[in-house]
């Protein structure tokens, strides 16, 4: 089609989005590994030579933009999630990425998708891609879809539909609008392109879309959720035991009174919602963990969905998190975790 003229490719990733999917395949997928960038990239390039008829020496991503609601500096400097947002940075960076970060307020993150529809749209009317990919899922992208798809210009959208049950026995469903799926020139079902559903694609294609172990776009976070999974096999599907008492833990087992020959332990009443509490991290797995509950005989249970602020792959045993104290159908639990402002706050 086009003979040896450059096929144009620009990529508009809603940060969010990928993020939320990255965090899946890392924690609740089999996989249990990040999504690479520069592995995206050239599956885009391929497939988009594939869908045109061209060389893939002939397609080029000529524009990267990833957009992403972000919290103040010393907010974040607080939280201590400052370094790993300059390690994502330095990733998007080496792969030619430029950033549009939005301010994060109380209401959330606010006004992405409109920041990131108006970037697309202007820049295709200025440098004519010859195709624009989405990483997106929402269907306020359609207008969009529409305006692109008015001025020639194909559009691919990279889009998942996954669910799963958490540890928390909570069901989790993300999917991508099909209203948007059905407007653009190329539509591609991720989820089932990695899960080998799509046969267009080999094992080796659908690998080199995660992240490698001593890859450089592995940051010394995702390294130490290697050495830990290394360490310990319990896939992230499979429910933890509540009632585990974790061997750093002070404390014996959970006595139930049951022994006459031992005295009945204190009943510890429980912690009133709504309430925040502070606690260490007494122990890390897949995707979840256990803090210390004292004085209560039972340590809590918390999972990565919980985190705010926070990737789970920046944990370590021995930190300390705020949280609130919930419930599910095993008892309690930590919901809305953040770090305290300082480690030295700490008890």
């Amino acid at each position: 089609m086009y003979d040896s003229h450059l096929l144009r490719i620009g990529i508009f990733y809603d940060g969010n989005y990928f993020y939320h999917v990255s965090n899946y395949y890392c924690y609740a997928h089999e996989r249990r590994s990040r999504l690479s960038i520069s592995g995206l990239h050239d599956f885009i390039r391929r497939l988009a030579g594939r869908f045109e008829g061209v060389e893939s020496k002939f397609c080029q991503i000529v524009d990267c933009h990833y957009f992403r609601g972000r919290l103040p500096a010393m907010e974040a400097n607080a939280r201590q999630i400052l370094l790993n947002e300059r390690m994502f940075d330095d990733i998007l960076m080496r792969e030619g990425v430029v950033t549009h970060y939005l301010p994060v307020t109380r209401g959330g993150e606010k006004g992405v998708d409109v920041c990131l529809a108006l970037e697309a749209l202007e820049l295709n009317i200025f440098k004519k891609f010859d195709v624009v990919a989405l990483i997106a899922s929402d269907g306020d992208y359609v207008p969009l879809v529409r305006k692109l798809n008015a001025l020639g210009t194909r559009v691919m959208v990279l889009g998942w539909d996954f669910e799963y049950i958490d540890d928390n026995g909570n069901e989790r469903y993300t999917a991508t609008s099909g209203k948007m799926m059905n407007e653009v020139t190329y539509p591609v079902w991720m989820h089932k392109v990695i899960d080998g559903q799509d046969t267009r694609f080999d094992a080796s294609e659908i690998n080199a879309l995660f992240v490698p172990s001593g890859s450089r776009e592995t940051p010394a976070s995702y390294a130490r959720e290697e050495s830990r999974n290394a360490k310990d096999d319990t896939y992230a599907h499979a429910v933890p035991n509540y009632d585990e008492v974790q061997p750093d833990s002070p404390r014996g087992a959970h006595y139930d009174g049951s022994d006459p020959d031992r005295p009945m332990q204190t009943v510890v009443p429980p912690t009133p919602r709504g309430v925040r509490k502070c606690s260490r991290i007494l122990q890390l797995k897949n995707g979840y963990g256990f803090l210390s509950n004292e004085p209560s005989p039972k340590n809590l249970f918390f999972f990565w969905e919980d985190l705010e602020g926070i990737d789970f792959n920046e944990l370590n045993v021995g930190d300390m998190l705020e949280y609130e104290v919930g419930e599910n159908e095993r008892g309690e639990c930590a919901r809305h975790i953040t770090r305290v402002s300082s480690q030295t706050d700490a008890p």
